[in-house]
C-alpha cells in the first residue's frame, strides 16, 4: 500500500515507518504536526522542527502542518494534513507509532475512516523489551530530548539509548515504575540514524529548558 507516516522524529514513529517498509508497503510521504502547545495531547513537541532534516536523509517529501494544539481542535489540523497527503500522494493508508495510547489511536482511526483510508499501527501493544531489542539490533541511534518523571533527571538529555542505558532505565522502572517505552510521557526521543537514513545526523547545538521534573532539549542537527 501507499502510506503516509505520522512522523514526530522520535523512536516510535521512525520505527513504525521502518516496519511498514519492511512489510512491503510504499512510504510515499511523512506528515508532521507542529504544535504551539508543549502539553499537546496528540503531538510530540521537542525539536519537532528538525523533522525536515530527517525527511531529507530519508529522501521523502514531508507535509508540515501547524496547530494551536487545543485539545480535540488540533484534530482538524491533523485531518487537513492527512487529506492533503491523500490528494497529493494518493496514499491508501496512514502509519502511526501508537503503542498503548487509545486516545491517540482512536482519533487517528476516526480520521482515516472519514477519509476512507486504512490505519496501520505496527507497534500496537508491542512489548517494550522486544521493541528496544529490535531497535538496537537494527542500529537505530536514538537520543533523549525530553524527560518528565522521577528518576529521570535533566542529565539524561542528549544521552544515547544503548544497552547500558536500557539497563539503567530498567533500574529506574523497578524503583519508580516508569514505562520502559515512555508511554506515560516519561521521556521523548529523537532519531539520529536508522536503516531508513542515507546518513547519520549529528547534533550541532542544543539548548535545555524546563523546571522541576520536566526538562526538554531543543537541538540543531546536520
Amino acid at each position: 500500500m501507499k502510506c503516509a507516516v505520522l512522523f514526530s522524529g522520535g523512536k516510535d514513529s521512525t520505527y513504525a515507518a521502518y516496519l511498514a517498509k519492511k512489510f512491503d508497503n510504499d512510504i510515499t510521504c511523512l506528515i508532521s504536526i507542529i504544535s504551539e502547545n508543549p502539553e499537546s495531547y496528540m503531538f510530540h513537541t521537542p525539536s519537532i522542527s528538525k523533522v525536515k532534516k530527517q525527511a531529507k536523509v530519508m529522501n521523502l517529501p514531508i507535509i508540515v502542518q501547524k496547530t494551536k494544539g487545543i485539545k480535540e481542535e488540533e484534530l482538524k489540523d491533523l485531518e487537513h494534513a492527512i487529506k492533503k497527503a491523500k490528494n497529493e500522494y494518493n496514499i491508501e493508508a496512514v502509519v502511526t507509532g501508537a503503542v498503548e495510547s487509545a486516545y491517540q489511536a482512536s482519533r487517528v482511526q476516526k480520521i482515516c475512516d472519514n477519509l476512507n483510508l486504512e490505519c496501520f499501527n505496527p507497534l500496537w501493544q508491542k512489548e517494550p523489551e522486544e521493541q528496544w531489542d529490535d531497535l538496537l539490533e537494527n542500529r537505530f541511534e536514538i537520543i533523549i530530548i525530553g524527560v518528565a518523571a522521577e528518576g529521570m533527571e535533566k542529565e539524561f538529555l542528549g544521552k544515547k539509548i544503548d544497552r547500558q542505558m536500557i539497563k539503567k532505565l530498567k533500574e529506574i522502572r523497578s524503583k519508580y515504575r516508569i514505562h520502559l517505552s515512555f508511554e506515560g510521557g516519561e521521556a521523548e526521543t529523537f532519531v539520529l540514524n536508522c536503516p531508513l537514513f542515507s546518513k547519520e545526523l549529528v547534533v550541532q547545538t542544543s539548548q535545555i529548558y524546563g523546571r522541576g521534573n520536566s526538562w526538554k532539549m531543543e537541538i540543531d542537527v546536520k
